[in-house]
C-alpha cells in the first residue's frame, strides 16, 4: 500500500510539472501572437520648416484600420452629389407653338401632321431627352464619421501627416507660407487643417495653387483622400475628438 501511495505522489508531481510547462508555453505564444499596439505619431515642424519634435495623435481618430469599401462608398457619394443634374429638354407639351394644325388632314398629298411641335419636326419637342432631377445620395452620420476616421488613419499609416506649430499666428502674406511649403517639400496638392476659421491664413494661402484650407468641423473623407499631404496645425489636433 505504501508503494502505491508513493507512485501516486510521483504521478501527481509529474502532472503538475507538465501543466506548469504547458501554461508557460501557452502564455509565451499568446504574448508573441498578440500584436503590439502603438499610438500613431507625427513630426512637428516650426514656421521655418525644421523639425521641432513629435506629437502623439489620438488613436481613436488616426490609429484605426482603414475600411476601403466604406471609404470608396463615401467618395462616390460625395462625387455624385457634385454633379448638378441641370440638363433639361422640353417635350412637345412644353415647346411654344403648335396650336393650329399645319394643313388639312386629306387632299394635299402630304403626310398627316397635327402639330408643328412634333418631335419629328425641326423646332419640335425632344423625345426621351434629359430631364432635370434633384437627386442626392446620402450617408448616415455614423458612416460619414467612420469614413473620415479611416481616411485620416490611412494618411497617418502612410506617413503623410505633418503637424505645424504656430501656423495660426502667421501674418497675412503669401511668402512665409510658400517658403514653409518649399521647406517641407510639399510639391503636390495639400490640405491644411486649422482649429478654426482664420482670416490671416485665408489671405496667406489663397494665391497658392493646390493648397486647400479646412477646419475639423467641415472636413470630409473625400477632401482627405484626394490630397497627397495632410498638414495639421498643432492646435487643431484636439478638435478632431
Amino acid at each position: 500500500m505504501k508503494l502505491k501511495k508513493a507512485d501516486k505522489k510521483i504521478k501527481t508531481s509529474k502532472v503538475s510539472k507538465i501543466t506548469k510547462v504547458v501554461a508557460k508555453t501557452a502564455s509565451k505564444t499568446a504574448a508573441t501572437a498578440r500584436p503590439k499596439t502603438t499610438r500613431p505619431t507625427a513630426k512637428v515642424y516650426d514656421s521655418i520648416g525644421k523639425v521641432s519634435g513629435s506629437v502623439t495623435l489620438p488613436k481613436e481618430i488616426f490609429g484605426q484600420t482603414p475600411n476601403k469599401k466604406l471609404l470608396a462608398q463615401a467618395v462616390r457619394v460625395y462625387q455624385y452629389n457634385q454633379i448638378p443634374h441641370t440638363a433639361h429638354t422640353k417635350t412637345r407639351a412644353e415647346v411654344r407653338g403648335g396650336g393650329a394644325k399645319p394643313w388639312r388632314q386629306k387632299g394635299t398629298g402630304r403626310a398627316r401632321a397635327g402639330s408643328r411641335r412634333s418631335p419629328l419636326w425641326v423646332g419640335g419637342g425632344t423625345t426621351f431627352g434629359p430631364r432635370y432631377k434633384n437627386v442626392k445620395l446620402t450617408l448616415p452620420q455614423k458612416m460619414k464619421r467612420k469614413a473620415l476616421i479611416y481616411a485620416l488613419s490611412d494618411k497617418a499609416k502612410s506617413g503623410n501627416i505633418k503637424v505645424l506649430a504656430n501656423i495660426e499666428k502667421i501674418e497675412a502674406k503669401t511668402k512665409p507660407v510658400a517658403r514653409l511649403l518649399k521647406a517641407l517639400e510639399v510639391k503636390k496638392n495639400a490640405l491644411l487643417v486649422v482649429a478654426e476659421k482664420n482670416q490671416n491664413i485665408k489671405l496667406a494661402t489663397r494665391n497658392i495653387p493646390n493648397l486647400y484650407v479646412a477646419t475639423p468641423q467641415n472636413l470630409n473623407a473625400y477632401e482627405v483622400a484626394k490630397t497627397e499631404e495632410l498638414l495639421i496645425s498643432k492646435e487643431a489636433i484636439g478638435k478632431f475628438a
